[in-house]
């Protein structure tokens, strides 16, 4: 089906299915003249970022910068490196940590 009738049963307009396909956020698929066509695989998927967003309360380009997180590792690095430096995000305990820890607490009940 063409994006009219895409957009009308998914009960959004032909714009913001073009804004979330600038997005990234609809899988490419077009037809020989080069016009957008929307299967049940298409629809789905629009249908299932809507209630991601809905679900998490989050804008569709959240949406696509969380993709875009978890498909591009140096993405993913500077988000996590920006989390440990605002305490969003802790620190993965390295095992040398963990037996030290382990090693302190052993000491601090014998006392």
């Amino acid at each position: 089906m063409r994006i009219t009738e895409a957009a009308r049963r998914l009960g959004m307009s032909p714009r913001m299915l073009r804004y979330r396909e600038a997005l990234g956020l609809l899988p490419p698929v077009r037809s020989r003249g080069a016009h957008r066509r929307f299967g049940p695989e298409e629809l789905a998927a629009v249908a299932q970022s809507m209630e991601l967003e809905k679900r998490f309360d989050i804008s569709p380009a959240e949406l696509s910068f969380a993709l875009r997180v978890l498909s591009e590792p140096s993405v993913a690095q500077a988000v996590r490196d920006l989390g440990l430096r605002i305490g969003r995000v802790q620190a993965p305990r390295r095992a040398l940590d963990f037996e030290k820890e382990k090693a302190l607490r052993l000491l601090q009940g014998r006392s």
